[in-house]
């Protein structure tokens, strides 16, 4: 698919990158799309908007519907010798929008966002349960190397 636009997250796209995040069985239960969105989803990407070290991506078609988002985090540490990192999370695509290479060019995109910012080092997360999501990342070369861990902090509602 050709005509695809990549680029920043607006306010208008705060619904449809609700949607894409609850359209899968594990967001399924921890998000609600439906309108009027939670305070919470707004506040949430104010402040997303303001972090200059945050960035909420959308995907849109040739007709400007949105259909793929991702967040990319910059961070810097101390571990690699101090080397910049970028962590990529919440990637989606419709599920009509797959298998048109359009997860390719969304992670190629951010990869040279994280080259353009000097990263050194590009993670991302991908739950234990998403084999398909799992095997898409590593044939872009990504490998596993750690077991992730989470601790919550206001009930179980989180999953």
């Amino acid at each position: 698919m050709d005509d695809i636009t990549i680029r920043r997250a607006l306010r208008d796209d705060v619904p449809a990158i609700v949607r894409l995040l609850a359209d899968d069985p594990l967001g399924r239960d921890r998000e609600d799309p439906d309108e009027p969105l939670a305070e919470r989803y707004w506040e949430a990407f104010d402040k997303l908007r303001r972090d200059p070290n945050t960035a909420l991506v959308v995907v849109q078609d040739n007709s400007k519907a949105v259909i793929g988002c991702m967040q990319l985090n910059f961070m810097i540490g101390l571990s690699h010798q101090g080397a910049a990192r970028m962590l990529i999370e919440d990637v989606r695509v419709d599920k009509r929008y797959r298998n048109r290479k359009i997860g390719h060019r969304l992670l190629d995109w951010a990869v040279d966002q994280a080259r353009q910012k000097n990263c050194e080092v590009v993670e991302l997360f991908v739950h234990h349960s998403r084999a398909d999501a799992r095997r898409f990342y590593e044939s872009l070369g990504f490998e596993a190397q750690h077991h992730g861990m989470r601790l919550l902090l206001e009930g179980d509602e989180l999953s």
